[in-house]
């Protein structure tokens, strides 16, 4: 019995859905089953009762949710205490936009517990990096938003948001319960420069039926974006968990895949506060 068999067995316990939990943990849904399942043989107890619908704690596997948060949380202080040793002193976080408060109070909190001496510096980038500073040396980890060019760079999903269009409020579509991207095709959308990230470009500038781009002003920060609607009635894209300043709504876009709110780090990273930020950051 081991800490990832731990990790997975707390996962699924409080998902109560392998498929939640495998996503939860950036993983797929067999190698998470047979792991179960060999946890299970190992303590020679059945852990979960299985059904169509998701899975409940059995007794034993009650007794052991409340253990093995308490080891892993064990674990936790234990590597938070291998940082000091090694003489980590800070730790570089990139966001973009307000990643950081969708991520909630309880990261800063925990992270802060488990590493009390820690110097944490938070850099924002604007929007033409998707990676915050990550790609380019700036940050030693990112709270953002996929997708962009992940090649070196690990990602998990910590929330998934559906997208609406930004609208003025006084706009003749503002009132609609959802729209569709051919809605707005003839409107300016905001533009991002040349050179920002291809996957990142295609998914927020959107493109007009037929494959062609939408036209519009070039932004790169929030507070554009909102003065180029407010003024000029410029369209834009803006998870739903935004809170829309006031002239402003935002119009649910049933053709446009959710954004996925993620933490990102570099593959070849051997800080044990990065992977620290990452394991609480996921949990």
């Amino acid at each position: 019995m081991d800490l990832r068999s731990l990790r997975y067995f707390v996962a699924v316990a409080e998902e109560r859905h392998f498929g939640r939990a495998a996503a939860r943990l950036h993983m797929t849904q067999p190698p998470l089953s047979r792991a179960i399942k060999q946890l299970e043989t190992e303590l020679g107890a059945v852990l979960l009762h299985r059904s169509a619908t998701g899975v409940t704690l059995t007794t034993a596997g009650s007794a052991l949710h409340d253990e093995a948060r308490a080891l892993l949380e064990q674990a936790e202080v234990a590597r938070a205490r291998v940082a000091a040793a090694s003489g980590a002193t800070s730790i570089t976080i990139g966001t973009l936009a307000d990643s950081v408060e969708h991520v909630g109070s309880g990261l800063v909190t925990a992270f802060r517990r488990h590493h009390p001496g820690i110097d944490v510096r938070v850099r924002e980038g604007d929007f033409t990096d998707p990676t915050a500073g990550l790609r380019a040396g700036l940050v030693d980890v990112a709270l953002t938003r996929t997708p962009f060019d992940d090649t070196g760079i690990g990602t998990h999903v910590l929330r998934t948001d559906p997208v609406g269009a930004v609208l003025r409020a006084d706009d003749p579509l503002a009132g609609k319960d959802s729209l569709r991207v051919h809605d707005l095709a003839d409107r300016p959308w905001f533009q991002l420069p040349e050179g920002t990230d291809s996957r990142w470009r295609a998914y927020w500038n959107g493109t007009r039926p037929g494959g062609e781009p939408h036209h519009g002003p070039v932004i790169r920060t929030v507070q554009e974006c909102v003065q180029a609607a407010l003024w000029n009635g410029i369209v834009g894209l803006t998870p739903l968990s935004h809170t829309m300043p006031a002239g402003l709504v935002a119009v649910p876009l049933a053709d446009v895949p959710p954004s996925r709110l993620v933490v990102a780090w570099n593959t070849t990273s051997t800080d044990p506060l990065v992977r620290s930020f990452i394991r609480l950051a996921a949990r």
